[in-house]
């Protein structure tokens, strides 16, 4: 709409004492505007940085500082709790651009959504900071009118210096990644002796947790779950007392044990949750490592009649603990999205990332078919740098040619799941490519397609993230 000869987002526009601030298209870019109210003579600059007068209004861009007034000034605009809500979604956005796609979303189904989430190396690989993360999300709330509240997730972080980041820009929930401290070695035959402490806990005893389900240990299974988990815990203790326990953050707490190659048996997740508690950590959730293969953008692989069998016990745990139960890597597990809603009755958080980016180079393959296959044929150059940083099983072999392809098939690669994963996990290095002359060789026409398209990649979104939620029963 037109508004103050702007071509305003209508839903932006929002009073801020006798001003009125929205947000504007201004072709390449889009610009936040402060105009006079109802009855005033002239706009008053609520505290923007960098503006310019314009016939009777100030202009700001889109930057940093100006993300912060926008929080100071529209609160819906900063990110809240919301781990504890019933259900919770995460759908970490690498490109700072599908947050208006996921907002059609959300719009419409009752589950917080937890907008900003990225993890460290996500930020590396894309060359981004956690300013840019929340700061996207930000503007695209205020421009799209969102006011019922996201959250803010500083994901698999695994030192002091990457939590006290995040919670410094007010990001109100850590994920703390506890796989370097998860010993995948230990067996039940290798594992050292037992503490006497968990021996005195645990043997001998039966856990009624409810549900008809009962848990005990032998000797041998403690030691190995005292084993593997034993330093994650002191880790997970360690930083909940340096940064949570005193209220000074205001941020829910998630524990990964996921990210590791040893599968968390029911037995060693009662273990975790249990021994947690008994140190007066305070969490959310707990990720733990499932039966089968959560790998990056495709479906479950594995028996889903063990994995439904599994996750009633897992639910049944967090329900017998007063927590939920964190499905990561959930992009695209739609085999098991009716067990998980089924068994966790509804209360859970599920983690997607990639799938977005995927969504986005679809968007790529329908309009831009020469670009495309430039991307694509650079992914198969860069596969194997790139899968030093994720675990998948991608078989190059059957990724069909793209030259041999004709325009309208190139989006039918994203149904085939080897070439999911080939554009997946290349996303940084496909970002980062730069030319002899130190020009981006992909992301700035990566960049202006997506903006050019920004309906088309939004509707996507809402068609993809909504089949999550259908299936999760949402």
């Amino acid at each position: 709409m037109q508004y103050f000869g702007f071509d305003a987002y209508e839903k932006s526009i929002q009073k801020a004492g006798m001003s009125v601030v929205f947000m504007a298209n201004e072709g390449e870019h889009d610009l936040i505007i402060v105009a006079p109210g109802e009855g005033a003579e002239y706009a008053v600059n609520p505290g923007f940085t960098e503006t310019e007068q314009r016939e009777g209004t100030i202009t700001a861009p889109l930057n940093h500082n100006n993300a912060q007034i926008l929080r100071k000034l529209f609160p819906f605009t900063a990110p809240i709790r919301g781990l504890r809500k019933y259900r919770s979604f995460g759908v970490g956005d690498r490109l700072g651009i599908a947050t208006p796609g996921h907002i059609r979303v959300f719009e419409k189904n009752d589950v917080f959504p937890i907008f900003a989430q990225q993890s460290i190396r996500e930020l590396n690989l894309t060359g981004r900071t956690y300013e840019d993360v929340l700061d996207a999300v930000s503007f695209a709330v205020f421009r799209e009118g969102f006011t019922r509240g996201f959250g803010a997730d500083g994901d698999h972080l695994k030192t002091v210096k990457d939590v006290e980041y995040a919670l410094s820009l007010g990001f109100t929930m850590i994920t703390l990644d506890c796989s370097d401290h998860i010993k995948n070695s230990i067996t039940e035959e290798n594992a050292p002796p037992l503490p006497p402490k968990y021996r005195d806990a645990y043997l001998g005893k039966t856990f009624n947790i409810g549900e008809g389900i009962a848990l005990s240990f032998t000797e041998a299974e403690l030691r190995q779950s005292t084993a593997i988990y034993g330093e994650a815990l002191n880790f997970a203790v360690d930083m909940y007392r340096r940064f949570l326990a005193d209220g000074k953050y205001n941020a829910d707490f998630e524990i990964s044990i996921d990210e590791t190659a040893s599968i968390t048996t029911p037995l060693q997740h009662f273990f975790v949750a249990r021994e947690l508690i008994e140190a007066g950590v305070s969490f959310a959730t707990i990720a733990p490592r499932f039966c089968g293969e959560f790998q990056k953008g495709i479906d479950y692989i594995g028996d889903i009649a063990q994995f439904e069998k599994e996750i009633q016990v897992h639910a049944v745990i967090a329900r017998h603990f007063g927590y939920k139960l964190s499905i990561h890597s959930g992009s695209d597990k739609f085999s098991v999205f009716p067990a998980i809603d089924v068994e966790t009755r509804g209360v859970f958080h599920v983690k997607t990332a990639g799938t977005n980016w995927l969504e986005a180079m679809r968007v790529v393959a329908q309009t831009d078919p020469t670009l495309y296959r430039e991307v694509h044929r650079y992914a198969l150059a860069a596969f194997d740098e790139a899968s030093k940083y994720y675990h998948v099983t991608t078989d190059l072999s059957k990724v069909p040619d793209v030259d041999s392809l004709s325009a309208g098939e190139l989006p039918m690669l994203f149904e085939n799941n080897d070439s999911r994963q080939l554009i997946h996990i290349t996303y940084g290095l496909i970002l980062s490519k730069k030319n002899p002359d130190g020009s981006y060789a992909f992301r700035d026409r990566l960049y202006t397609l997506w903006r050019k398209h920004h309906e088309e990649y939004s509707k996507t979104l809402e068609k993809h993230i909504g089949k999550h939620l259908a299936l999760l029963g949402v």
